[in-house]
């Protein structure tokens, strides 16, 4: 193992995601007492240099295995247990998050108020009408709500919602009916802070690039930016981190070396980077604390560091401490897209001007166009695997995109939508006017980027076991001890995942755990037992994406006659009976038909004489036959209700 990868510092991040990431996917909750014990065992095998690296590095995946156990034990997120309907409930507001039509609320409850039998403190996120008057964080309300148990992924490998919300400390979702303020607050923090600069700025444009609310840009726009693949700058990351950052130190960096006084001690970048390390910390609050925000606020402090002490300041061995300090804050992050693009395009970065180190032309605008081609291109390699895996479709002209707009956005919208949040907190809206109309000029030309001819290309689901090679192989390109083994290492490794996703097998039935949404796959394309389902409103569209189709297409249903759906293909033929008076009609014929190897009916059935005709659970059913059932029982997943 060191004649391949002569660095441990450099692959050890890897290594414990995917220890992480295996007890993140694992098919049953593991029941391992004293986890910590062993967590903090394979930390301390992993720093002894006297034990050889083929032993060290299976403790650094061993280690990040017990430190995913123990970190999900730890914080205990209340669930409930079952959906509450006109819940008489009072709540503390934490935080608020705005969107175009709705506001959403995070609310502090009484974990018993919500059924959680134990004394302790729960998490909300209820949302309202966007009209509604909005109350301020820290006031105590009063109110009616409907609230709903977060659902598991709707199928093997999907998105895990219950997993997510577990892991960000959310104990329900659902809106509220009716509230009144009971106890105003008066108290002044961060979160009130952002709570002002909302409402004196009233744009999303702040919402999305200052303060950091994921949801605040319309959705048609959305959908156009991403088409023309810069949809990454309504995300705060590294794009911003190093736009501010650049803009404090060069103003301030100006300004101290104009102070003889602090000149003639120390030289004036060492004030420069303080007060931008400073803003750019501000920044991280005021924007919300996202995964991608974290990351880039901890690689410029490394980064400043370095330039302070006189180190290398952008090196592998930076961003690899960066990713270590974002998994320790919480590993689930490992398994969520922002943290998988933005450490993917960095490292991809550094690797490539550091040690491919390309020829640049001599001519000063040929090398800017050049490096930003570059640039754009290398970012695009290694971020697209991870956002066809979890978006499932991928922008053509992304490049395009990058070269034209980006820009626009670097040099004059940003600039405006940070000075005019800063003017508007005193009413002078000037900035974010002009900010909104350069910015409708960009939309213009991405809108004409993402009409162009297949634009964007739907893409089915990814594995995990794809996935996993993809990474593998990119590890081997970026760390293997000679040029000659990372392009061998690093090609087959990529093409053998490359192989997988073809190879691999796509669902040809899928059900919810409760049974009462079903999907057929007819001549490709899916159809349902029913167009809408309230309690699964985003099973549609994950089945319709995992099947290789285009989310937010209308829901094809097709009629079950009498309440019996036959569906037949070339390997087996199924029943689903979604009714009761249908199903003890049909259920004694449908058992005894020979020609029928499934039956999946909407009420728990038992019956001796074909249990093994039945199928519960959530599962898909693939071309073969085989069924695959969903792990539903993890701890996020609240078994025991």
């Amino acid at each position: 193992m060191q004649k391949l990868f002569p660095s441990l510092v450099n692959i050890s991040p890897f290594l414990m995601a995917f220890g992480a990431a295996a007890y993140f996917t694992m098919p049953f909750e593991p029941k391992i007492p004293g986890a910590i014990f062993f967590t903090i065992a394979f930390l301390i095998i992993a720093f002894i240099k006297q034990i050889p690296l083929t032993l060290r590095g299976p403790a650094i995946i061993i280690f990040g295995f017990f430190y995913a156990v123990t970190y999900t034990g730890i914080i205990n997120t209340p669930q409930m247990p079952r959906t509450m309907r006109d819940a008489n409930i009072t709540a503390e507001v934490a935080n608020i998050d705005f969107t175009p039509d709705k506001t959403r609320m995070y609310l502090r409850v009484n974990a018993r108020d919500i059924g959680v039998d134990r004394d302790d403190t729960a998490m909300v996120r209820l949302s309202m009408a966007a009209e509604n008057t909005i109350p301020r964080i820290g006031d105590t309300l009063s109110l009616t709500a409907t609230l709903f148990r977060p659902n598991p992924s709707y199928a093997p490998g999907a998105f895990d919602y219950a997993r997510w919300t577990y892991f960000n400390n959310i104990s329900a979702t659902g809106f509220i009916g009716e509230y009144r303020i009971i106890d105003p607050t008066d108290e002044f923090g961060i979160n009130s802070l952002r709570s002002f600069l909302h409402r004196r700025a009233n744009s999303f444009l702040t919402d999305s690039l200052v303060l950091g609310y994921k949801n605040a840009l319309p959705e048609a726009d959305r959908q156009i930016w991403t088409a023309a693949g810069i949809s990454h700058v309504w995300s705060i990351s590294g794009f911003h981190i190093t736009l501010i950052s650049g803009w404090l130190f060069a103003l301030f960096y100006m300004i101290f070396r104009r102070i003889p006084y602090i000149t003639r001690r120390i030289p004036a970048k060492f004030p420069a980077f303080i007060i931008a390390w400073i803003g750019i910390g501000l920044y991280l609050l005021l924007s919300g604390c996202g995964v991608a925000t974290i990351r880039a606020f901890a690689m410029t402090t490394l980064i400043f560091a370095a330039f302070i002490l006189g180190r290398g300041a952008i090196s592998m061995r930076n961003i690899c401490i960066a990713f270590c300090m974002v998994f320790l804050i919480n590993p689930h992050y490992v398994m969520q897209a922002g943290f998988q693009l933005s450490f993917s395009a960095v490292f991809g970065l550094i690797w490539f001007w550091g040690d491919i180190k390309p020829k640049m032309p001599k001519n000063k605008i040929l090398k800017a166009v050049y490096a930003a081609t570059l640039t754009s291109v290398i970012a695009t390699v290694f971020t697209t695997p991870f956002v066809a895996a979890h978006f499932y479709s991928v922008p053509i002209y992304g490049l395009a995109g990058n070269l034209i707009l980006l820009p626009i956005f670097s040099v004059i919208i940003m600039p405006l939508v940070i000075i005019g949040t800063a003017f508007a907190a005193i009413g002078f809206n000037l900035p974010l006017d002009i900010a909104n109309r350069i910015y409708e000029f960009a939309l213009s030309v991405a809108e004409k980027i993402s009409a162009l001819p297949g634009a964007m290309i739907t893409m089915p689901h990814i594995s995990n076991l794809t996935l996993m090679l993809i990474i593998i192989g990119f590890i081997c390109l970026l760390f293997a001890s000679s040029a000659r083994l990372r392009y061998a290492l690093g090609g087959t490794f990529i093409a053998i995942g490359i192989i997988t996703f073809f190879t691999t097998p796509r669902g040809q039935v899928y059900i919810t755990p409760d049974h009462e949404l079903i999907g057929f796959v007819y001549d490709g394309k899916l159809e349902f037992n029913k167009s809408r389902a309230a309690n699964h409103f985003f099973a549609f569209d994950t089945w319709k994406q995992m099947n290789g189709d285009r989310a937010g297409t209308p829901n094809h249903r097709r009629k079950c006659p009498h309440g019996v759906c036959i569906y037949r293909s070339e390997n087996f033929n199924l029943a689903y009976i979604q009714k009761f008076v249908p199903l003890s009609k049909n259920i004694a014929s449908l058992c005894a038909d020979p020609d029928i190897d499934y039956i999946i009916s909407y009420f728990n059935i038992r019956s001796a004489k074909c249990d093994k005709k039945i199928l519960r659970g959530n599962f898909i059913i693939y071309k073969s036959g085989r069924v695959k059932y969903n792990p539903i029982n993890r701890r996020w997943h609240n078994p025991r209700a």
